[in-house]
């Protein structure tokens, strides 16, 4: 049975978007403004993007971001990756449930939990927040999407070419390199794109483990918006927002591409 379209899915999809993506929408036109009043438009111009570049904090702000994401994401990748083949290839081991929870906890409890759990542990252990904590504490709230994209292509991945390979002389250590990891490699690059990205926009984590030297741009812009709106922060925003919007895509893209292949592997 097809399902139609009636005038009132068609409304209810409409509104529904309009609601998610108008506000979005009309940021990255404000930031095109000439006019410094951002509610006002005042004509099509690029300079607030000119004058984004030229704000020595923002920008400070934006390469402090950059690399947390980028060291951050990384660890993920590893650790995340780990935890998948830990949790596809090795059945039932002792403590399997406890690990499934702690590495799965990140992804359903509430962002300021975790903040407020990660702070009070750094300041347990006498570890000064900055840099290192922001990026720890991101590492540990992306590294449970990573494992959830990397297990999914495992799950569908052919074993008998491992066993092919290991029936041929080659070692499992050598297997995992030559064979395995080239073929859920598109998986690995969808797990570090998602986890960038998370790490790229995060504010709750960070605003609860920074520390001297280490302000994010999510925090630089919220600190801003709190005392008034400025047209930099508009194009700042939207500049964001590309960058997350193009790391979701690609992403989503690899892992479609993973699993189609997975798919035609199993056919």
């Amino acid at each position: 049975m097809k399902n139609r379209l009636s005038l009132f899915n068609v409304t209810s999809l409409a509104l529904g978007f309009a609601f998610l993506y108008l506000p979005i929408l009309l940021l990255v036109v404000y930031s095109f403004n000439a006019s410094r009043l951002v509610t006002v438009w005042g004509g099509f111009s690029t300079q607030w993007y000119g004058a984004l570049f030229r704000n020595e904090a923002l920008m400070d702000a934006a390469w402090v971001t950059v690399r947390i994401a980028f060291l951050s994401a990384s660890l993920a990748t590893v650790l995340g990756t780990l935890a998948a083949l830990a949790l596809t290839r090795y059945g039932r081991f002792t403590g399997r449930t406890l690990f499934t929870g702690m590495v799965y906890a990140p992804m359903v409890m509430p962002e300021v939990i975790t903040g407020l759990s990660l702070l009070l542990f750094f300041v347990a252990i006498g570890f000064d927040r900055g840099f290192w904590t922001i990026t720890l504490a991101h590492t540990t709230l992306t590294m449970c999407f990573v494992t959830v994209v990397v297990q999914a292509r495992l799950l569908t991945f052919d074993r008998s070419l491992e066993e092919a390979a290991m029936d041929l002389g080659a070692p499992p250590l050598k297997t995992f390199f030559a064979v395995t990891l080239p073929l859920i490699s598109p998986a690995i690059a969808a797990g570090f794109l998602l986890a960038f990205t998370l790490s790229l926009d995060d504010l709750v984590i960070a605003s609860f483990n920074t520390g001297p030297g280490a302000t994010t741009l999510p925090i630089k812009i919220y600190s801003q918006v709190r005392l008034g709106l400025s047209p930099e922060v508009n194009a700042a925003s939207a500049i964001l927002i590309g960058i997350v919007t193009i790391g979701v895509t690609i992403a989503t893209i690899l892992s479609k591409r993973s699993l189609a292949r997975a798919e035609r592997n199993a056919l």
